[in-house]
């Protein structure tokens, strides 16, 4: 099994997400575009009890080179956004290059399944900002076409730096990882201190923190902690780094909470009309981001 490609595509991770919350993210309160969905939400990743093929291996390499140092390496390369210059629109079909073939709950394209989270927030009368970070929460996993391998882009994230909490999905496989026989890293704060706020720590490198790189100069707050945590799990959804966090950051993850629902639980039978829909979302786009960002 590959090291770049042990999962057979990037949704499988995202599968297992909803194999492990089946109905645990609450929507909103009240009547909600979710609950259109045709397929009840107990019944999405219906492939029977065990993980698919490479989920553990995937998390097996992930735990193993997401570390202090290549965090670090990570975002001072990928900070310089460098790669390309592109509107917001265009770096959509660019992701839109990653076809997952793996997901047996709908055969879309990726900018289909943004557009069904963008559209189920939309019909639940959130702001335009909200409606915005559902159609670009996935952006960032245009990573794997900078080359970067699917342990790097995808994945639950976690705060490196300190020591790995028992909360975050198959643990056990952090033995591996050279930051667990580092005394100074294995403690509880390790190199932050207490209630320092998530801005000062280190998360594991993937999609959510390049994409929160990438539009920290566009977006507001709540948006940016929904791109920055989404799939921080041990945090927002097991309680775990309460020690590392402050009053604002419990703050901004009833955002994240409440964004949650629409990315995992939004993909349905009807699939979006693309080119109907471009115009209103090219002219959204436009009220935050100017005709091309720096990736």
């Amino acid at each position: 099994m590959s090291e770049t490609h042990p999962l057979r595509g990037l949704d499988d991770w995202e599968q297992s997400l909803r194999d492990r919350y089946p109905a645990g993210l609450t929507p909103p309160s009240g009547q909600s575009a979710l609950d259109q969905v045709e397929k009840p939400r107990d019944s999405f990743r219906n492939l029977g009890d065990s993980s698919p093929p490479g989920v553990r291996e995937f998390y097996r390499l992930n735990h193993r080179y997401q570390t202090l140092e290549y965090v670090r390496g990570k975002r001072a390369d990928y900070g310089r956004l460098n790669r390309r210059q592109m509107g917001v629109w265009e770096a959509l079909e660019f992701l839109n290059t990653l076809v997952d073939d793996s997901d047996p709950d709908a055969d879309f394209s990726q900018i289909e399944h943004l557009l069904q989270t963008a559209e189920a927030i939309r019909a639940d009368g959130h702001p335009d900002w909200f409606i915005l970070t559902g159609l670009l929460h996935d952006l960032g996993k245009i990573l794997c076409l900078f080359g970067e391998p699917q342990w790097g882009v995808v994945g639950d994230t976690f705060p490196v730096g300190c020591r790995f909490d028992n909360r975050i999905v198959f643990h056990e496989f952090f033995a591996d990882n050279p930051d667990s026989a580092n005394p100074a890293l294995q403690t509880e704060l390790g190199i932050y201190e207490e209630g320092c706020g998530l801005d000062r720590v280190l998360l594991s490198w993937g999609h959510d923190e390049y994409l929160y790189q990438v539009v920290r100069p566009y977006l507001p707050e709540p948006a940016l902690s929904m791109i920055r945590y989404h799939s921080f799990y041990p945090g927002h959804r097991e309680g775990a780094y309460q020690w590392l966090m402050n009053d604002h950051d419990r703050e901004m993850f009833a955002w994240v909470r409440a964004f949650n629902p629409y990315d995992l639980y939004s993909k349905g039978a009807t699939r979006p009309n693309v080119t109907a829909l471009r115009p209103y979302y090219e002219e959204l786009i436009a009220r935050y981001f100017p005709p091309q960002i720096n990736f």
